[in-house]
């Protein structure tokens, strides 16, 4: 089996982009991934592109001689989107293997340890607050509003669920995003007393909503600097949160803060590689270790979590795309022992089932692992192809 073609798709997805890897090999198997320009990865398709040519004519189920090589190659500028190219040709890679002898990606790799992945409602009001009107929803514009959502997701069957900072300015509630440029505030990124204030005003008013079991994360992302996070830390403390999520770059930093804090910390989503974890690992720098495998491509993110067992630390996967990358998230989550609970989006563009052969199943909170060859999934290139991403 030789590969004889790779290409790169994108499609619109309402207010970002989805971006797919097509493998196809001459035994007429295509395999597929996903991966995500949309949040500071721009020209990620062009470096994929740019490696492909190192593909052609070779066997893809030798997916780890093919990585390596391509680390090799990209050694003197590894990590960033190098490895996220590397990371989706790896993940494209496995779909063919297990398509060509049959079986799920999961068996690959010794099989599942579990078929049912719990899961959290990711980016629980934040998307209705931005971009309602596209998905067709009532915008969130109160922490009323956030509390009968609230009270929504768990008659469903979700256990847990994580939110952003979203401050009420002039009666309506805004994103707070500075660590992106999206909002004022950067670079600086210092923090007030009224912006506390509203965040323990802002989760109290969902605790209060859904009762003391059901789970509440916080994602802060790089929104703030160590001394911000600190004062973030103690402003959640009456929420009794399942983790606070930081964004940060020194680990000893952000080992200093989980010290301080009266929650779990949950960190990584942003990192590439083992060689960037273990800073992180030997500080004892986080509870959690959030693992984007559509960052680190599946084999990768299989080794970080054998990493992370080694000092006691669970992990989660960073999962905010479509749903191929759901589908290999779980397979990581089914794979690894040291796994604590997987992130999915269920807000999107009302769109985005079109683009994907399969969807999801998810029940009382539980996503269920696909049991087709490969990811278990494909996508629908008609669908595709027909929603260009705009601008």
């Amino acid at each position: 089996m030789k590969i004889t073609k790779v290409e790169t798709l994108r499609a619109d997805a309402g207010w970002r982009m989805f971006s797919f890897l097509k493998v196809i090999t001459d035994d007429g198997i295509v395999g597929w991934s996903e991966f995500n320009e949309s949040f500071g990865s721009t020209g990620l398709a062009d470096v994929i592109n740019g490696l492909s040519p190192v593909l052609i004519g070779r066997d893809p189920r030798m997916y780890e001689q093919v990585t390596q090589h391509l680390h090799v190659l990209t050694r003197q500028s590894r990590g960033g989107i190098n490895q996220q190219a590397i990371a989706a040709i790896e993940n494209a890679l496995l779909d063919v293997t297990g398509k060509a002898y049959g079986v799920p990606v999961y068996a690959l790799f010794g099989g599942p340890l579990r078929e049912r992945i719990p899961v959290y409602w990711s980016h629980f009001g934040t998307y209705r607050v931005r971009s309602a009107e596209l998905m067709g929803v009532t915008p969130m514009q109160s922490y009323d509003d956030l509390a009968r959502h609230a009270q929504e997701v768990k008659a469903l069957g979700f256990r847990a669920l994580k939110t952003n900072i979203m401050p009420e300015v002039n009666g309506l509630l805004t994103s707070y995003v500075p660590g992106f440029g999206r909002a004022a505030g950067w670079p600086e990124l210092n923090w007030d007393n009224r912006l506390t204030a509203g965040v323990t005003r802002q989760l109290m008013a969902i605790r209060d909503a859904i009762g003391p079991e059901m789970g509440i994360h916080l994602d802060v992302n790089f929104n703030f600097k160590t001394e911000g996070f600190k004062r973030i830390a103690e402003a959640v403390a009456p929420a009794n949160l399942t983790w606070l999520e930081i964004d940060t770059h020194d680990a000893p930093a952000l080992a200093e803060i989980k010290r301080g804090a009266h929650c779990p910390i949950a960190s990584c989503e942003t990192l590439h590689g083992r060689r960037e974890f273990k800073p992180f690992f030997d500080n004892y720098a986080t509870d959690v270790a959030i693992v984007d495998v559509i960052w680190n491509g599946l084999n990768e993110s299989l080794k970080i979590a054998s990493m992370a067992d080694v000092y006691e630390v669970n992990c989660a996967p960073h999962n905010f795309y479509g749903h191929l990358c759901s589908s290999i998230s779980a397979h990581f989550s089914a794979l690894i022992p040291n796994f604590r609970v997987m992130e999915l989006d269920i807000d999107s563009a009302p769109w985005r089932d079109d683009f994907y052969t399969v969807v999801p199943t998810v029940e009382n909170g539980d996503f269920i692992l696909p049991k087709g060859p490969g990811w278990g999934i494909d996508v629908n290139e008609k669908a595709v192809r027909a929603r260009p991403p705009k601008g």
